[in-house]
């Protein structure tokens, strides 16, 4: 039997939302949503995931635009039917033809409104498109 100690996992217990990101989505899963264990499925909350990231890009790209990349995609825990789901989202990067975004989903349990917890977390990379479907590079302008 090993000795080996476990890495410390990370707290699944209650959670605040971030002050420093963006509210982009809510959305509640509903009964159509889930797998065979009654739990929401990973691909929708991955499908809402990309949806909430891509409020911000949209505001810098304005226009066409593809998701190109997901990186680090944890499930901290379960989304059930009923919870309320808040998408937040940051700029974390802006580069020649893409922007990256961190988003983050906190739960508040149905049964437990006011108290939430994370359940996922990811950053999302979109490329600007130009009307061929090729990258394009992203015009910066301060001008609104």
């Amino acid at each position: 039997m090993s000795t080996k100690p476990r890495a410390a996992l990370p707290p699944h217990g209650p959670a605040t939302p971030p002050t420093d990101k963006e509210l982009v989505l809510k959305v509640i899963p509903m009964p159509a949503d889930t797998n065979g264990n009654g739990d929401i499925f990973g691909g929708w909350v991955m499908a809402h995931v990309d949806l909430a990231g891509s409020i911000l890009p949209a505001r810098i790209i304005r226009g066409r635009m593809a998701t190109v990349a997901v990186k680090e995609f944890v499930f901290k825990q379960p989304v059930r039917v009923g919870d309320i789901l808040s998408f937040y989202s940051s700029v974390t990067r802006i580069g020649r033809t893409s922007v990256t975004v961190d988003v983050e989903v906190f739960a508040e349990r149905f049964q437990r409104q006011g108290s939430f917890v994370r359940v996922t977390e990811a950053l999302v990379t979109y490329v600007a498109l130009d009307e061929n479907g090729r990258p394009k590079a992203i015009e910066t302008s301060d001008a609104g």
